[in-house]
């Protein structure tokens, strides 16, 4: 009879725990309304030394997603569990790459609200005009959209873009999050996200009367 060694032990019941701490942020994503159908993804780098990390099945709503139904893959998106559900190599490729240049980062959270669409297609992007903001443009970077972000040659702008920032504005895209847990990451989108949603109820009630910036605002904005 032969046992595992510790570290695969803890490594098994890091991922477990990685599992249900994912789940439960597809199902958070979902209970926000933050979702786009099957169209985005959360990413989490699984422990240890080999690059694998965790993503949804695709075609799956994320109010379906399970800790148990989450597939591993490795850095090129190839199938590393056994699993009746595909995945979605193009949706990788913004994740993959973050994963590459961060090694700080443990998971990374893409979406596509009406809100953050919306502040990401104006000009000026996120303006300093709520609490929310302040977070978000303290590290906040931009990436010119290219098209669907189905190419391999757009992965070193977004990682350049990037930078260290732990807010990424994908122009005319959406928003995406970085954290090294995957309740950092969250926490971070929720800020990211109301930061956006109040820009857009604002610009409704002011009906022309020109926003109130805040005057204590000392966060930096990248990219404009």
């Amino acid at each position: 009879m032969t046992t595992a060694a510790p570290s695969s032990i803890s490594q098994q019941a890091e991922e477990r725990q990685l599992r249900v701490d994912l789940a439960a942020c597809y199902r958070l994503v979902a209970l926000y309304g933050w979702t786009d159908l099957v169209f985005t993804h959360i990413s989490a780098r699984v422990p240890g030394p080999e690059h694998h990390f965790l993503i949804n099945p695709y075609g799956m709503l994320f109010d379906e997603i399970t800790a148990s139904s989450l597939i591993k893959i490795d850095q090129h998106c190839n199938k590393l569990s056994d699993s009746p559900h595909p995945v979605n190599p193009a949706g990788f490729i913004i994740h993959s790459c973050i994963h590459a240049a961060r090694h700080d980062v443990g998971c990374v959270l893409h979406t596509h609200t009406r809100a953050g669409v919306a502040v990401s297609a104006q000009k000026d992007g996120v303006l300093p005009i709520s609490q929310q903001s302040s977070f978000v443009l303290s590290s906040l970077a931009y990436h010119d959209y290219e098209g669907i972000a189905v190419r391999p040659e757009e992965q070193p702008r977004l990682q350049a873009d990037l930078g260290n920032a732990t807010f990424l504005m994908l122009r005319n895209h959406g928003l995406l999050t970085v954290g090294k847990t995957v309740a950092d990451a969250f926490l971070s989108m929720y800020a990211f996200e109301t930061a956006c949603q109040i820009q857009i109820c604002g610009a409704i009630g002011r009906r022309g009367a020109g926003a109130r910036r805040s005057t204590h605002h000392r966060g930096r904005r990248a990219c404009l």
